[in-house]
């Protein structure tokens, strides 16, 4: 099957999709996306978090058919153009919220989430906000961190 939709901005076709293939799949093997990680492929980690439709969802779970004619936001599209971060993305940078990095992209796109819809988050709602998302190097207080600065709670370390 043939699947236009719009990904970060851009009008994307790809063809011979088949029926079994996942978002995830499409946005990284054949559109050359690969900042949506593939981990556990069960919707329990959050590394693959993408926005559809503005929604984030588990690119793993969706099916590559259902994104036909719709929109798509990966954590490449967050930043205003090439070679920029988005500020949720330079907060994990300067909060050292990055250690191997896998889980990165799923938070950044959580974090963006959730600063879109509560700007000064609670401690207690970023936890609740981050809890689909799995870390296994960090421990989670850089992570918060990173959030509490890009929320504009905290300044970074040096």
């Amino acid at each position: 099957m043939r699947v236009d939709c719009v990904v970060n901005g851009e009008p994307r076709r790809a063809d011979d999709v088949w029926p079994g293939e996942s978002l995830l799949h499409l946005l990284r093997e054949r559109l050359g996306l690969p900042g949506a990680k593939n981990a556990c492929e069960q919707g329990e980690c959050g590394s693959c978090t993408v926005y559809l439709d503005g929604e984030p969802v588990c690119a793993c779970l969706v099916p590559a058919g259902q994104a036909r004619d719709r929109e798509v936001v990966t954590v490449e599209g967050l930043a205003a153009g090439p070679g920029e971060l988005h500020p949720v993305q330079r907060a994990f940078v300067a909060a050292g919220a990055v250690q191997c990095g896998f889980c990165t992209p799923g938070l950044v796109v959580a974090v963006h989430d959730l600063l879109a819809r509560t700007p000064a988050p609670a401690d207690e709602e970023i936890r609740e906000a981050l809890a689909g998302n799995l870390c296994r190097c960090t421990g989670y207080e850089k992570i918060l961190a990173a959030v509490r600065l890009a929320a504009g709670r905290e300044e970074s370390q040096p």
